[in-house]
């Protein structure tokens, strides 16, 4: 089945090209989606128009993505989450914890943009690469900080403390 894109669809091609697709692909996802139209002799007529249309559209969104990606690679996230020994995680930050991040902070961003191998981990600094558009990438600085409080250096502070935490009434020290 060839089919033509509306829009570009990440491992088969950019807007406006003509594809030959599964039948599957085609019917079950890419035609109810209107990511692609059924590539007919009238609409193999209308594809000029529509690269046409496709060059200035990406211009525009090629700007709009410059601006934002000049904005993202100057704002760093911070994440507070518990870890464990060796700053290793209980959980991990995923890339749709990254865009919930920056929809609060007000970008909207869909989290497949964010390329994010793997979930991080461990505690630390992070760059993250996000694709804005196909010729523009911005790099988002993610700080993981652990929420544990910091150690006491002290062994007697530490039994003070887990003391204190774990009795609170009195206590009659006399032996009879």
């Amino acid at each position: 089945m060839e089919v033509i894109l509306k829009e570009d669809v990440n491992k088969l091609g950019h807007r406006g090209d003509v594809v030959k697709v599964a039948e599957g692909y085609g019917r079950n996802y890419l035609l109810p989606t209107k990511l692609a139209i059924e590539a007919t002799v009238a609409n193999k007529a209308v594809i000029e128009q529509m690269k046409a249309s496709a060059i200035r559209k990406s211009h525009a969104e090629k700007g709009g993505a410059e601006e934002l990606a000049a904005k993202l690679n100057e704002l760093v996230l911070t994440f507070e989450r518990k870890s464990g020994e060796n700053e290793h995680l209980f959980g991990s930050v995923t890339s749709q914890d990254i865009a919930h991040e920056l929809e609060l902070q007000g970008y909207k961003i869909d989290r497949r943009k964010i390329l994010l191998e793997n979930p991080l981990r461990t505690v630390g600094e992070f760059h993250v690469p996000i694709r804005l558009h196909r010729e523009v990438s911005a790099h988002l600085q993610v700080t993981i900080k652990s929420d544990a409080p910091e150690k006491v250096e002290s062994d007697q502070a530490e039994d003070d403390t887990a003391f204190k935490s774990t009795y609170h009434g009195e206590v009659d020290f006399q032996r009879e």
